[in-house]
């Protein structure tokens, strides 16, 4: 257990210390083997996936296979609806997410530079960060109606305890030698957030964004599931309650794409030189 500037960083870190340790791990295999062995396992499950479907071993009703699903995600893309869920999806994700970034970040800075402050509210962050974000979805319903917006605030509850606990612990661990440096320097305030404890939390908060973002996409498809009139929630209810099980499943692959997609978007981050230091050190 290590305690730093006054809080016990372990809680907070595991989340972003296993994903930079799955970065730097992945940095250090080939770039022919990081994408055919994905390739491979992709073609394998397929083709375990079609050989259980076509035996019959599980009904089509129950079990659709492969060719079932591709029509099924086929003819969503030429009505255009699959596009317009995942715009929909997207656009309540990046509005709670960022929304959850940037009032969490300062908060968590607050935190992490203000033992009173720390003393003050810590229990209450730990005490929200608990509950599911969907336990708030009969308030989000009340206060906000059913629509974008109370997908919004579930999506913005998902994230901002992480977010506030992410940075916190990030500021918690910078070496108490950086601010006898800045004292030294005579560096306080603005110049002190600016050239010190942004640059030394910058590799953990890219990590913490990761983690989060991830948060927020699952929690959009449950939120949507709730009254939501489009979204990629909406199209798992509406092909449930259709039978469609090839739409179900065509939405689910979708789903868990598009995620990928989003966190390898954000991982890019970490590329950036000014931040490589701290996934490589």
């Amino acid at each position: 257990m290590r305690f730093v500037r006054g809080v016990d960083t372990r809680d907070f870190s595991n989340e972003w210390s296993l994903l930079k340790s799955f970065a730097v791990s992945q940095r250090s295999v080939s770039i022919w083997p990081r994408l055919l062995l994905p390739a491979v396992a992709v073609a394998v499950a397929l083709a375990v996936w079609w050989v259980l479907s076509s035996t019959g071993v599980f009904p089509g009703t129950l079990f659709p296979s492969p060719a079932d699903v591709w029509a099924g995600m086929s003819e969503e893309l030429r009505t255009g609806r699959l596009f317009d869920d995942i715009v929909a999806s997207l656009f309540r994700v990046v509005v709670g997410f960022g929304l959850g970034v940037l009032l969490g970040v300062p908060c968590g800075l607050v935190l992490g530079h203000n033992p009173l402050a720390r003393a003050t509210f810590l229990p209450g962050v730990n005490f929200f960060r608990s509950l599911s974000p969907l336990a708030w979805l009969g308030f989000a319903i009340l206060w906000f109606g059913i629509g974008d917006v109370s997908s919004m605030f579930l999506i913005f509850m998902a994230t901002f305890f992480p977010m506030v606990l992410a940075t916190l612990a990030a500021v918690a661990g910078i070496p108490s030698i950086y601010f006898r440096v800045a004292r030294d320097s005579d560096l306080s305030g603005i110049e002190l957030l600016r050239r010190v404890t942004l640059p030394a939390i910058m590799p953990q908060l890219v990590t913490a964004f990761r983690v989060t973002a991830g948060i927020a996409w699952v929690v959009v498809v449950a939120a949507e599931m709730n009254g939501a009139q489009e979204g990629l929630g909406f199209a798992i209810i509406d092909a449930r309650n259709a039978l469609s099980p090839d739409l179900l499943v065509a939405n689910m692959v979708v789903i868990g794409l598009v995620g990928v997609v989003l966190d390898q978007i954000l991982a890019r981050l970490s590329r950036i030189p000014s931040l490589r230091w701290g996934f490589e050190r």
